[in-house]
């Protein structure tokens, strides 16, 4: 397993932006690029759902529905970080937003909270309108 720390949420107007940074610690190969990362969020009195996965070298990106078009994830491999940019944000949401590594390459579906290892402490995004 790995430490993942997330930063940049806060409180933002309906249609406004955010990014949201998750960087890794730990282990010597705590390279970001070296393992799939993923954004998940949890609003109050729901489940965590998955928001985005960025495969290990980059190349590949997939999203939820939800967020698709509006929502960005990318890496930093050099300060292992990886990224999520948030525009357009809506009241929906709001949630803590929490970074997932799959250290462990543990083959579960990308989209699923059993593929990752690694969760960070979260960080809260309060959108209002």
């Amino acid at each position: 397993q790995v430490q993942l720390v997330e930063s940049g949420g806060g409180l933002v107007q309906a249609g406004g932006s955010l990014r949201l940074s998750c960087a890794a610690s730990g282990r010597s190969s705590s390279s970001s690029s070296t393992y799939a990362m993923a954004w998940f969020r949890q609003a109050p009195g729901k489940e965590r759902e998955f928001v985005a996965v960025i495969s290990r070298g980059g190349g590949m990106r997939f999203y939820s529905d939800s967020v698709k078009g509006r929502f960005t994830i990318s890496k930093e491999s050099l300060k292992n970080t990886v990224n999520l940019q948030m525009n357009s944000l809506k009241p929906e949401d709001t949630a803590v937003y929490y970074c997932a590594a799959d250290s462990l390459g543990s083959g579960s579906a990308y989209d699923s909270q059993n593929n990752y290892d690694s969760w960070g402490q979260g960080t809260q995004v309060t959108v209002f309108s």
